[in-house]
């Protein structure tokens, strides 16, 4: 029998990919979107006559729960979420409405529907280490998150344990450290890096303005870690799993690594605010810190241990650090040049 998967989230990086990885598998995939006035699809355009699409919004249960009557899925992903960490401060309330009580509200229509053998997948996150109290980070690492963001996740991280043990319901965590790609959200700081820099290349821009570069993360391919979260849901007995490469870089290595991806040869001077990103051939400074990107509260080093996922799942990730950013800054190259080639011609955001 084919199996039915409902994605919330689905229009966005981890939704388009997991979808087009669903299908390969021969199932039925569903998916939820909010209603906007502009199009939001374009990641997922390609699978559009192979996918069942829903108007639904995580602040509204009774939306929630009418399609998850309708489509009585065997699967649900749970990847919806306000998820710019600094946006989260601006929008405290927002972010804790969609991601904590979203997430208890997917969780309630399991429960009252009845729907025994649904199993759950919530998207956790590595934000929920925040100030960690170990290096590197596991699964019973103590969690100590550093913005709204982060604390809303955590609600929803302790709500899918609690639904899991009070009503049986087979519900898994999957604590993701960052994990990026060309479909990545050009508000992010990976894709805004690589995106800048592209256009820095061709002449469309002058300077990157970035914050933190001393912070340093575990940085993995999206591609492969939906197959992480598919993974979780095909165990006999559902467990919480920390995903990630267990290698970790600053963002001043996947600035250094992206011009190098774009043969750009970059020279650092100064230090803390007054750093710099000299490139070499031109004596410009093309990468420049401003303090507005910094975050009222710093997460400076994330790091993951992903053994229990590698002995349990038997998972690990198939594409490198530098396959990763080369492919991000490629795409962006050509995105860039297709509006020098095409100036009048619409793009698409991914």
């Amino acid at each position: 029998m084919t199996k039915k998967a409902l994605i919330t989230g689905i229009t966005g990086q981890d939704g388009a990919y997991l979808a087009e990885f669903l299908l390969k598998k021969g199932y039925e995939v569903h998916g939820i979107k909010r209603r906007t006035s502009l199009f939001n699809t374009a990641r997922i355009d390609h699978l559009f006559n192979d996918l069942t699409l829903h108007h639904g919004d995580m602040t509204d249960a009774s939306s929630l729960l009418h399609i998850t009557q309708l489509v009585k899925p065997d699967e649900i992903y749970n990847l919806a979420a306000q998820s710019h960490v600094a946006v989260s401060f601006e929008e405290p309330e927002y972010t804790a409405n969609s991601d904590a009580l979203g997430t208890l509200r997917l969780l309630e229509a399991i429960r009252i529907l009845g729907l025994n053998k649904t199993r759950f997948y919530q998207a956790s996150t590595s934000e929920l280490f925040g100030n960690a109290k170990e290096t590197p980070q596991r699964e019973t690492t103590p969690f100590y998150p550093r913005s709204p963001y982060g604390a809303a996740k955590l609600y929803a991280y302790w709500i899918t344990v609690n639904y899991r043990e009070s009503y049986g319901i087979y519900a898994c965590n999957g604590i993701l450290f960052n994990h990026e790609s060309p479909m990545r959200g050009e508000t992010f700081v990976t894709r805004k890096i690589t995106r800048g820099l592209a256009r820095i290349k061709l002449g469309l821009e002058d300077c990157l303005y970035l914050g933190n570069l001393d912070a340093r993360r575990d940085w993995g391919h999206a591609k492969d870690f939906v197959e992480a979260q598919w993974l979780m849901l095909q165990q006999d007995t559902p467990d919480d799993f920390v995903i990630g490469t267990g290698v970790q870089y600053s963002v001043r290595d996947f600035v250094q690594a992206v011009a190098e991806a774009l043969e750009i040869t970059l020279r650092w001077e100064g230090q803390g605010l007054n750093t710099r990103g000299i490139d070499s051939q031109t004596g410009k400074t093309i990468i420049a810190v401003n303090p507005r990107y910094f975050r009222p509260t710093e997460v400076e080093s994330l790091l993951c241990d992903p053994t229990k996922a590698r002995l349990k799942l038997n998972w690990q990730p198939k594409i490198s650090f530098h396959e990763l950013v080369s492919e991000m800054a490629q795409h962006d190259l050509q995105k860039a040049s297709k509006q020098i080639n095409f100036p009048y011609h619409e793009v698409d955001f991914v």
